[in-house]
């Protein structure tokens, strides 16, 4: 398929938060950006005029655009960094080592200081973060420091040291921030288990944290304390504005490749995350043809070794989703719950959207293409012996037993063919019998297309459960085109479809596009049935009042109607307003018609 033109790959763009990247027509990447709305943020490079002769320059040489979706903004935010840092794309500002988002660090020591810091060393320590700000981490290290008594001198307290006597307390103890560790005044285990609360906090997990500190709150309020109150609120609402982790970063998960893989009746699409010291420095999805009926493990396991290699990847760990074997040298990881089944999220979703984009491209570029594979997965999903590129729904429609009509829609190729719609009024059925009126419009429509010889669908839907799936398979068993169409119901409340003969219903993926065009056609001859129901309502409204006076003809009546608006005013209007409109005899028989019922 030919690379999508500009237009094409600015409409297919999904409407999250996420980076984008734009590349010339050698493939160099010119840009790296992020957004809160993908769409509307690249669009509107393409739409705006740019006084700023650099962005000028950067429209006119971009080719090709590139995303990865992420959960948030902030994710956005943190993943460019990270980009712009790897690539050093020619259009960016760089970002120099100052710039880095600052970090907290769990210091990997005996009785661990908890500080903030913008260098990861990779001395054992744990790392939370990036954080956005340092607002965010003064307040978390805050709160942290309104609960929990740490030391913050960078003194080596082994046992050793303490036993000698070497330190002495200082002014942090005195004033109630420190045990006083360095003299032996706490034991080690306690310090330990603080750090295990703290560990909790800094991950998310504060609900508890929280609860004392709005109870402070509320003894400061008590006591009158309200500048004390006010300041301990002010950091519970950062607090519960913040997001503790960012599914883009983790330092724990370094130097590993991620795939995942979604696949449809025709393709299979692979998404590679490529991961360094925690970072995301590179997301590629590749579309696979299959050739016969391939799994997704055999389509993941092609696209792990091709991809490794184009890129290089010398990892010695993958994350997948599903189980494969890529040799013994790699280590195979399905990750289950975490911050690694969060990345393999991450990236089944980006292989998501790639499958969506190409669906819309090819609707545009390729659209017969589309109707091969849409045709394709209907009739394995539906069980069809063929192809249903011609299917007709029917739809009975009765209100209160009155006027019962039916609708019969066509689609071709998946689409309406709306001139080939026909309505039906009910002649053989007396009151509301949906299963007679059903066997009889699926009867006559295809009695009337095997006398004209015209071409029969390959899939016929009733609107409705068994017992009108029974009376339309009736109609085409007195017809003897049994076999010869697939006829099936579709019931409204669950989605269920019935097939002849199977008393246990099919239940369809709900984001099927199988069941999307069912739902469809279904919708499609309700409204068409409706609208019909309702012009024969309303018509036969009309023929009880203004056709049953002697002398007045249809064109008549649709003259005064035209002119007076409805019945009631024609009913109220003088002859001589009458005459105006229809001429003198007519209007007199009109007028004496309701003088003579006011009598």
């Amino acid at each position: 398929m030919q690379k999508p033109s500009l237009d094409i790959q600015l409409k297919t763009l999904p409407t999250g938060p996420g980076v984008y990247q734009y590349y010339d027509k050698d493939d160099k990447l010119l840009y790296v950006g992020k957004a809160k709305n993908l769409k509307k943020r690249v669009t509107s490079y393409f739409t705006k005029s740019h006084d700023n002769y650099k962005t000028k320059v950067l429209v006119k040489k971009i080719s090709t655009i590139k995303h990865i979706v992420v959960e948030t903004e902030t994710d956005a935010l943190l993943l460019e960094n990270n980009l712009i840092k790897k690539h050093q794309p020619r259009f960016n500002v760089m970002l120099k080592d100052d710039k880095t988002y600052p970090w907290i660090c769990i210091k990997k020591e005996r009785f661990p200081r908890v500080f903030p810091t913008r260098s990861l060393i990779k001395d054992g320590s744990e790392y939370f973060g990036p954080y956005t700000n340092f607002k965010t981490v003064n307040t978390l290290l805050d709160l942290i420091k309104g609960l929990y008594q740490l030391r913050t001198c960078n003194y080596d307290l082994s046992q050793q040291k303490i036993d000698s006597g070497k330190y002495k307390v200082c002014l942090e103890y005195h004033l109630g921030n420190c045990k006083g560790g360095c003299e032996g005044y706490q034991e080690e285990e306690e310090y330990r288990q603080n750090i295990e609360a703290i560990r909790e906090i800094v991950k998310g997990n504060f609900k508890d944290s929280l609860n004392r500190f709005r109870k402070q709150m509320a003894d400061h309020a008590e006591k009158m304390e309200f500048e004390d109150a006010q300041r301990i609120k002010e950091k519970i609402e950062v607090l519960e504005k913040y997001q503790a982790k960012s599914t883009v970063v983790n330092p724990k998960i370094s130097n590993v490749d991620v795939f995942s893989i979604i696949s449809d009746e025709s393709y299979g699409y692979v998404n590679f995350l490529q991961l360094s010291y925690g970072a995301i420095i590179r997301s590629h999805t590749t579309e696979i043809k299959k050739k016969l009926e391939e799994t997704d493990k055999e389509l993941l396991e092609l696209a792990i070794i091709e991809l490794r290699q184009r890129f290089g990847s010398t990892s010695k760990e993958i994350y997948v989703p599903i189980k494969v074997d890529v040799g013994e040298d790699l280590k195979i990881t399905i990750p289950q719950l975490g911050d690694k089944k969060k990345i393999v999220d991450l990236s089944i979703r980006n292989a998501k959207y790639y499958r969506q984009e190409r669906f819309k491209q090819i609707k545009i570029i390729d659209p017969d293409r589309h109707v091969k594979r849409l045709m394709a997965q209907m009739k394995k999903d539906l069980r069809l012996p063929e192809e249903p590129r011609h299917i007709e729904c029917f739809d009975n429609s009765n209100i209160q037993g009155t006027n019962p009509v039916a609708a019969c829609v066509v689609f071709k190729n998946g689409k309406p063919s709306k001139k080939e719609y026909r309505k039906f009024n009910i002649k053989t059925v007396e009151g509301a019998n949906d299963f007679a009126s059903m066997e009889e419009v699926v009867y006559r429509r295809y009695k009337r297309l095997l006398e004209e010889e015209q071409p029969l669908p390959q899939l016929v839907i009733v609107d409705g459960g068994k017992g009108q799936l029974s009376s339309g398979l009736k109609a085409l068993e007195d017809l003897n085109l049994r076999g010869k169409i697939t006829i099936i119901g579709i019931a409204k409340r669950l989605e269920e479809i019935y097939y002849p003969g199977d008393s246990i219903p099919l239940y369809l993926d709900k984001k099927s596009e199988s069941l999307k065009i069912i739902q469809h056609l279904r919708n499609e001859a309700h409204r068409f049935g409706i609208t019909f129901h309702r012009q024969k309502r309303s018509k036969a409204a009309l023929d009880t009042e203004l056709d049953s006076i002697p002398g007045i003809g249809e064109k008549t009546v649709i003259e005064l109607l035209k002119h007076f608006r409805s019945v009631k005013r024609i009913s109220e209007a003088t002859k001589k307003e009458l005459s105006e409109v229809v001429g003198e005899s007519r209007a007199t028989k009109v007028y004496n018609y309701y003088l003579s019922k006011k009598e």
